[in-house]
């Protein structure tokens, strides 16, 4: 028991000496320590550690430290310091005693800073030089990549020339690049790559520009440098340029050395550079060798344009039996393309119908439609091209070609074919057998059956047979409401009938059908012209000029309904606008000049009748207003070519060759004028007013005809009142025997023989007037007036003469339906 020791009797803290360590490990007080210090200061610190081959044991040289004494920390015999020596500054703490790193008392002057924040801020980044060859060689390196760029995106914006400048830049700044890093010894640094692209670029785009020799010269360059690899593809690009200079044996010359610098691996590219050495020799005109390019491609890789291009070859040789095998290749070519019934929507899966929704009119949908539509219009072409010439008829050769066709995956092209068929018959004249084709439709499916009566209705309707056009036009929309072809042909049947309103529906109809189709819009247009709705009618072809910029039928009708509307100004710019596309139109023209003269401005109406002269000297109102001009203008001598024009187109008129002779007379030339009247006597004896110029003539002259002219003329003159008594005595008889007929008749014809009577009796006592007034033989010739002229003749060449219609008028005014070309060219192409 005296061993054991209970707590609290002796000891008041069981850990007591927990903290306690021999002194000779305190490094706190190595400071005031004067022994080390002094070791420190001596070379006695500084003694090599003993090792074991020093007699000894291995701590017989090394002092022991004493609390006294020196106390360094002790070494071990490799150098490594001992537990608790002082290194950087730092004590490190001993053993379970404190935590590696955290001690209650630093070391003077130190803080804990574990991760070396105390040392500040980084020193800043040393400045690059830019002064140095390196760094300016890098930024001119820059700036011609930039130029590159946009180079490449002017040429994407269409801005031509200015790619064509930056091209340029960059390669006078490439080309400086060059000299400078030779100058600073870097030659071998040059970028080859740099260099590739902007002589690429150069040629690219003096290509662009049309400067061929120029583009040519670059890729030149190019190819000789035998550091640019792959550079002979770039052969294909001048072949390119030579082709298009029309010089097709280089072309083809340098498509085949790009051909052999082109491994087998890039398959696609070969193919692609045979199909233009093919092209070259068509253009060539060297079947033969085109032939035996596209057969070696349609044997690697088919495609529609090489069988296309492979039966027009064929076609120009002659070969019958291969060009049908080539019409078989040609069908059996696959597009690669999905079928529409992926596009089709169910009605059970909500999800994939949105997918099929949105994909259904996707850029890839699009592309397939368009490879479709050019795949049938080759068919379509190909079929059309050697029907006639692989069977002994066309017909045979169009059956033959719907049976391929029936037996290959475009199967809905047959009925078009057969469409095509009845349009070839169309073209040679023979309606019989393209109405009897066309009737084969009656029983097919309702598209075809609606497109094959619309084209029969179109027949018809050019035959003038409305009855049978109006009944394939109830067809045609019977099988295809839906089709504006159709309701526009039946409403043509409607408008020869005059039923404007109901035509002016089925027009709408149309338009609501398809708002594009412009011949239901000119329809509409000329229906509500017909309908005196002027202004509607002025909207229509307003929005048809927007559609049809150039259509020369439209502008006619823009002009034709501002003058309806009293608008000439409007009228005269229309016309304008016309003569800018149609500028030898000789009716637009004399249209022009009516328009002018009714506004005063003679000199621009005389230019625009002249103009119309010159296209169509045998306007005989042109004709007249141009002689009319020249006897205004006091030009007699001008006048009488264009009446002696007018007598040659019509002989039997006397009023021009009565011109003619007026105009000798007023210029003063008497004896050419008698001559002409003396002419004029022996074709129309009985001629009033050239018996009355006769006697006027010869008194004037003097000469001893003029007895026998006064008695000719006498008995004319007589003759014609005996001749408009007889007229008024059978008027009179036959009024008396309407009168006993119904009242209202009796009173019309009460008024037109009262109204002939006067006439008549009228017209006899100015002929006796005029007789009388004659003058004697010593009147001079100018006493004559115009006012001793008989009445049923007026003088065209007095200020009173009326300006006559043009033909251009008589057309705006006269709207037939046939000649504002109402029917729509339904035949397909």
């Amino acid at each position: 028991m005296e061993h054991v020791h209970l707590a609290g009797e002796e000891e008041d803290d069981l850990y007591s000496g927990y903290n306690d360590y021999n002194p000779t490990f305190d490094s706190e007080e190595l400071d005031n320590d004067a022994g080390f210090q002094q070791a420190v200061k001596t070379s006695h610190g500084r003694r090599p550690p003993m090792t074991a081959k020093f007699p000894g044991t291995a701590i017989g040289g090394r002092p022991l430290g004493t609390a006294f004494g020196s106390r360094i920390p002790m070494a071990s015999s490799m150098g490594r310091p001992m537990t608790g020596a002082v290194q950087d500054g730092a004590a490190r703490p001993m053993t379970a005693v404190r935590a590696a790193g955290y001690t209650s008392t630093m070391s003077r002057g130190s803080t804990f800073d574990p991760l070396g924040q105390s040392k500040g801020p980084a020193p800043p980044l040393e400045a690059k030089n830019e002064d140095t060859p390196e760094e300016k060689n890098k930024l001119l390196e820059k700036n011609v990549n930039d130029l590159i760029e946009e180079s490449c995106l002017a040429h994407g914006r269409g801005d031509l020339q200015l790619s064509l400048e930056k091209a340029k830049e960059a390669g006078r700044k490439e080309r400086a690049l060059a000299r400078q890093r030779e100058q600073s010894g870097n030659a071998d640094h040059i970028n080859l790559d740099l260099t590739y692209s902007v002589l690429f670029n150069l040629a690219t785009q003096y290509g662009n520009n049309e400067m061929y020799p120029e583009a040519l010269n670059t890729y030149q360059v190019i190819v000789k440098n035998k550091m640019f690899t792959n550079a002979g593809r770039l052969k294909v690009n001048m072949a390119n340029i030579y082709f298009k200079q029309k010089n097709y044996p280089k072309a083809i010359k340098f498509y085949r050395m790009a051909l052999d610098q082109i491994s087998n691996a890039h398959k696609e590219m070969r193919i692609k550079i045979m199909q233009n050495i093919g092209i070259g020799f068509i253009r060539m005109g060297q079947y033969s060798d085109a032939i035996t390019s596209f057969e070696h491609i349609m044997s690697e890789s088919p495609n529609i344009k090489t069988g296309f291009n492979l039966i027009l070859c064929y076609y120009a040789i002659g070969d019958r039996e291969r060009m049908k095998k080539s019409f078989q290749k040609l069908i059996c070519v696959p597009l690669g393309i999905d079928e529409e019934d992926k596009y089709i929507p169910t009605n059970d899966d909500t999800k994939a119908n949105l997918v099929i929704e949105a994909i259904k009119n996707d850029k890839l949908h699009q592309m397939e439609r368009e490879r479709k539509a050019l795949a049938e219009k080759f068919i379509m072409t190909s079929a059309k091209l050697i029907a006639p010439a692989i069977e002994t008829s066309f017909a045979a050769g169009f059956d033959w070609c719907v049976e391929m066709v029936k037996s290959s995956q475009y199967v809905e092209l047959a009925n078009d074919l057969e469409i095509n068929k009845a349009i070839t018959y169309l073209r040679q004249r023979d309606f019989n057998q393209a109405v009897e084709t066309l009737r084969t439709f009656e029983k097919k499916d309702s598209r075809v059956k609606s497109a094959a009566a619309t084209n029969l209705s179109f027949l018809f309707f050019l035959e003038k047979d409305y009855a049978q056009a109006d009944r394939y036009a109830d067809l045609a929309m019977t099988a295809d409401r839906y089709n504006p072809a159709a309701l526009i042909n039946k409403g043509n049947t409607v408008f020869v009938r005059h039923d404007y309103a109901k035509a002016a529906e089925f027009y709408k109809e149309a338009l609501r059908n398809d708002s594009s189709c412009t011949e239901a819009l000119y329809n509409l247009g000329l229906t509500y012209k017909h309908l005196v709705r002027l202004e509607e009618s002025l909207d229509c072809f307003l929005k048809l000029h927007a559609i049809l910029r150039n259509s020369a039928q439209v502008m006619h009708q823009l002009a034709s309904l501002y003058e309806k509307l009293e608008d000439p100004h409007q009228a005269i710019e229309w016309l304008m606008q016309l003569i800018s596309v149609t500028p030898t139109d000789p009716h637009v023209l004399a249209k022009l000049g009516e328009l002018y003269d009714s506004e005063g401005d003679k000199s621009q109406a005389f230019q625009y009748y002249y103009e119309s002269f010159r296209y169509f000297p045998s306007n005989m109102e042109v004709i007249e207003w141009l002689g009319a001009y020249y006897i205004d203008t006091q030009f007699c001598e001008k006048a009488i070519q264009y009446f002696e024009r007018a007598t040659l187109i019509q002989p039997t008129q006397v009023k021009w060759q009565l011109m003619v002779a007026s105009c000798y007379r007023r210029s003063g030339n008497y004896q050419r004028a008698l001559e002409t009247y003396k002419d004029i006597h022996r074709k129309f004896p009985e001629n009033v007013e050239c018996l009355r110029f006769l006697v006027r003539l010869c008194t004037d002259m003097g000469l001893k005809e003029v007895q026998d002219y006064a008695t000719k003329l006498k008995k004319v003159e007589k003759m014609k009142e005996i001749r408009e008594q007889r007229v008024k005595s059978a008027r009179e008889g036959s009024a008396r025997g309407r009168r006993e007929g119904s009242a209202s008749s009796d009173v019309e014809n009460k008024a037109d023989s009262g109204q002939s009577s006067h006439g008549a009796s009228a017209k006899g006592e100015r002929l006796s007037a005029r007789l009388r007034a004659l003058p004697g033989a010593n009147e001079p010739y100018e006493a004559s007036s115009q006012r001793d002229i008989d009445a049923s003749y007026v003088d065209p060449l007095g200020p009173q003469m009326e300006r006559p219609k043009t033909a251009a008028k008589k057309r705006m005014e006269d709207d037939e339906f046939a000649d504002e070309e109402l029917g729509e060219d339904l035949l397909p192409e």
